[in-house]
């Protein structure tokens, strides 16, 4: 038996729906449009702290590819030649697993910080913060402060106008450059890039160097804190790393509510408000445009100028600082003291994130300290695997590509063990200059008859004249039936 039919539905256009409502006059827009926001300026601790990670981090971006080790750039990363100069380490392919460990090193940092204090690396060390607020400061410097940049975008183009735009967009556009030149830097030597740009040459380079600066020039200029709340897949996942005892931005509604505006002299106590004179200054000077005081939301970056802006009304209101502040879920429902509130830093989570950064920060160390500037690989010559060559001799053919990780040229003998009356045929001195590598052509050769048919295991010893490096690598020795 047939189940009864249902009846048919009716699909209606979207297009449809939005006409019917227009007719209406009723408008619906299936997307918010994106408000401008414009931050306000503050001073305060907070913002002490940013504007000197500012500096920080600026100097040693800009500066670090000018300073020079020797005779080379003092960090390059050479992608053409494959080497990684840092300070005194000459770093190769085959030295992958210290990036590798240096990755792992800083996502358990991340943990561990944001654990602790929430999002500090998107408050005051992230790029995109760095430079927003860099760019933010040149808005402010050539348009003026927040009521005047409202004032400026809301009226109509005058000369004014067009003459503080065109300066701003200038001064952005030579900071996003020379941040993209200097990016590039690390990769290309510094100083023969900029000879190459001047010159027009290096097609590569230009559009490396033209696609960073746009890069910057249009997320710390444009998209600012769109970056952090739809692109940032950090602003995502930041809550599984946060537990009641990690501090975070906290407005204290039981103090702050019922908030309202009052005058200084009035006994607002006696009227039932709060502390909070509802003068949204913490709205205004948030960077991302949020109000703290409907919660903790993924948006907050943690970047505490909001706390800034509290203390200042606060302490033009006399009184006490705090309402916003950094603090833990658990001390503002608990009223911790400060005490308190740091005993539970070292919490289980934290201290076994702790044990396992520094146990892989003290193994990396001891690698690079104990690491062997010299590498070696060993490759058969597939042409001729195995022959007997004069004086009754078998034959196998290799080629070593030997690699100089050291500063200086070195010399290096090359011996081979593992078969009776085994010997090396061929050069066994080799001169590989600073820094570089070389592949050499490496025979082997026994007594023929002195093996039984097969395979049998070899090694190869090379070491550096003078010095105490030596690296062993197997190979295999092939006697033909």
């Amino acid at each position: 038996m047939k189940p009864p039919s249902e009846p048919a539905r009716k699909v209606i256009p979207i297009a449809a729906v939005a006409s019917d409502a227009s007719s209406e006059g009723e408008i619906v827009s299936l997307y918010e449009a994106q408000k401008k926001i414009y931050p306000r300026s503050i001073s305060g601790l907070f913002a002490r702290w940013r504007w000197g990670m500012v500096f920080l981090t600026q100097l040693v971006f800009y500066g670090l590819p000018w300073l020079e080790w020797g005779q080379r750039q003092m960090v390059l990363f050479d992608l053409g030649a494959r080497r990684f100069y840092i300070f005194g380490l000459v770093l190769y392919p085959q030295d992958f697993i210290y990036l590798t460990g240096l990755l792992i090193i800083s996502a358990l940092s991340l943990f561990l910080f944001t654990a602790v204090a929430g999002r500090l690396w998107c408050g005051f060390a992230c790029p995109q913060t760095v430079y927003t607020e860099m760019f933010m400061w040149i808005e402010h410097k050539i348009e003026g402060d927040r009521s005047a940049r409202l004032r400026l975008d809301k009226g109509p183009w005058t000369l004014e106008k067009v003459r503080k735009k065109f300066f701003k967009q200038i001064a952005w556009l030579a900071v996003a450059f020379w941040t993209g030149f200097t990016f590039v830097g690390y990769f290309v030597p510094i100083r023969e890039l900029g000879g190459e740009l001047l010159a027009w040459q290096g097609g590569w380079q230009i559009f490396w160097v033209l696609f960073y600066g746009f890069a910057t020039y249009g997320n710390a200029g444009y998209m600012r804190e769109q970056v952090c709340k739809y692109m940032c897949p950090y602003a995502r996942f930041q809550s599984a790393m946060f537990d009641k005892d990690t501090l975070i931005v906290t407005y204290d509604v039981e103090r702050g509510e019922p908030r309202g505006p009052r005058n200084k002299s009035v006994d607002y106590k006696a009227k039932g408000l709060g502390d909070c004179i509802d003068c949204t200054l913490c709205v205004q000077v948030c960077p991302v445009g949020i109000d703290i005081r409907k919660g903790l939301q993924y948006e907050c970056i943690g970047c505490g100028l909001c706390v800034d802006a509290c203390d200042t009304v606060m302490d033009k209101m006399h009184y006490p600082k705090g309402l916003i502040r950094f603090s833990t879920q658990n001390a503002v429902a608990q009223r911790w003291s400060q005490s308190q509130i740091l005993r539970r830093v070292l919490r289980p989570r934290v201290l076994i994130y702790s044990a396992v950064l520094v146990a892989l920060c003290v193994a990396m160390l001891a690698s690079l300290v104990t690491r062997t500037p010299l590498k070696v690989d060993v490759v058969r010559d597939r042409a001729a695997l195995s022959r007997i060559v004069a004086g009754g001799k078998l034959e196998n053919i290799y080629r070593l590509q030997i690699m100089n990780a050291t500063e200086g040229p070195q010399r290096y003998r090359i011996s081979g063990r593992g078969l009776q009356g085994l010997e090396v045929a061929s050069e066994t001195e080799v001169d590989i200059g600073a820094a570089e590598s070389r592949w050499v052509a490496v025979r082997l050769q026994i007594p023929y008859g002195s093996a039984t048919p097969g395979s049998h295991a070899v090694q190869f010893d090379v070491e550096a004249l003078g010095t105490a490096a030596h690296v062993s690598e197997k190979s295999v020795f092939l006697v033909p039936r």
